[in-house]
């Protein structure tokens, strides 16, 4: 079962499972109740932005595998599901297509090209009113998460003269070095940097890792872009400081809730550039999203372990089973 899928077309997911002798249906599933209606004869889920709660899965008598289109698992209970002896998995893609939005989004808010479009076609054809515009070189970029995609954005920016730095407590000193970027605490980070790019998952560690006082440490003149999760920004602290001018704008591609309501506030605001969540998107990734997605299932339904497993855990729940059946 899909219970939520955006893709105008399920053809991988079925050719992938229709390998094994597995019957796919997709539905939109909104609430728990809606994911426990569908899915209670199901096998295996496969799960877009659906909330697989520990409600959900305690009404899911057959699943043996929740395969999540995408890395993060933050709307799976996997805790739950592996009490349960269920598989949770998820599909690791390549993350260019990641760095690349990132530093887009950079760039137009160093060079305020949302301000510059609006001008222009408000008539203003000038420039001045745009001062400060420092160029690139003069920037300092902080970037927050130095993983895979962290360092990606990094080795993009320092073709560009930027000076960099960077936050991290998981990374080691020589790591920072072999990158290239320069290692500070995240205070001072927030109160050096000219931009700050957000890259770590959705953890209770960093939900709400940008509030009210983080962000009253930033420059009044710096931006923010979070390409991450929308949950480690507090976005009700952004939006005042955003309307306050605390900091001058900010750069998001995710938000706390998606879709977003109509009347949500940062929608309003005109130092604010937001995109829908695509970061990771390309035609090519997410043919392999879908793919890799279906392979999970598949892997389980033949009795083998998926290969994105997340809860390695389960596999000593399951074999504790078979122990006291035998």
């Amino acid at each position: 079962m899909i219970t939520d899928s955006s893709d105008p077309s399920i053809e991988p997911e079925r050719r992938v499972l229709g390998a094994v002798g597995a019957e796919v249906r997709r539905f939109q599933c909104r609430t728990e109740e809606d994911v426990v209606r569908v899915g209670a004869e199901a096998d295996g889920l496969l799960v877009e932005f659906a909330k697989i709660t520990k409600r959900v899965i305690d009404g899911l008598n057959r699943v043996k595998v929740i395969s999540r289109y995408g890395v993060g698992v933050d709307n799976v209970d996997v805790r739950a599901a592996t009490r349960r002896g269920i598989y949770v998995a998820n599909t690791p893609y390549d993350l260019e297509n990641v760095a690349d939005h990132s530093v887009m989004l950079i760039l137009a808010l160093a060079r305020k090209l949302p301000r510059a479009l609006w001008m222009t076609r408000q008539g203003r054809w000038e420039w001045n009113s745009l001062r400060p515009l420092p160029g690139l070189a003069e920037l300092s970029v902080g970037i927050v998460g130095l993983g895979n995609v962290g360092r990606k954005v990094a080795l993009r920016l320092r073709a560009f003269g930027c000076n960099l730095l960077g936050y991290d407590p998981y990374v080691s000193r020589s790591a920072f070095k072999k990158i290239g970027i320069k290692r500070v605490g995240l205070q001072t980070l927030l109160r050096r940097s000219d931009l700050i790019s957000l890259h770590v998952p959705l953890t209770p560690e960093t939900r709400h890792l940008i509030g009210e006082r983080q962000l009253r440490l930033m420059k009044p003149t710096a931006y923010l872009v979070n390409v991450s999760r929308g949950s480690v920004v507090d976005e009700r602290a952004l939006y005042r400081a955003l309307k306050g001018k605390v900091i001058a704008g900010a750069a998001l591609d995710v938000l706390e809730k998606e879709p977003p309501t109509a009347d949500n506030p940062l929608l309003q605001l005109d130092n604010v550039l937001v995109t829908p969540h695509m970061a990771w998107f390309s035609d090519q990734v997410r043919l392999q999203i879908q793919t890799r997605a279906a392979e999970n299932v598949a892997a389980v339904l033949k009795g083998d372990r998926p290969a994105h497993l997340v809860n390695p855990q389960v596999v000593e729940v399951l074999l504790e089973r078979e122990r006291e059946l035998s």
